[in-house]
């Protein structure tokens, strides 16, 4: 991950750097792998996320055919 530090404005490329890595997601990886996570929670907690997922795309679907 690069980012340019500009007219030696670092406030400005940490900002920059915290959205990339927000994006990225690797801020929540962290907060997983701060602890163990047993495969049974870990399977439940994927297929939680998997259905919000299936949710939000059905429900932005029908928003944009405007149902």
């Amino acid at each position: 991950m690069l980012v340019t530090v500009r007219d030696n404005n670092v406030d400005q490329a940490l900002k920059a750097l915290k959205k990339k890595m927000q994006r990225e997601g690797i801020f929540r990886e962290m907060k997983l792998r701060r602890s163990y996570e047993k495969p049974s929670e870990r399977k439940a907690r994927e297929k939680a996320e998997a259905i919000r997922r299936a949710r939000k795309l059905e429900r932005k679907r029908l928003e944009r055919d405007g149902f």
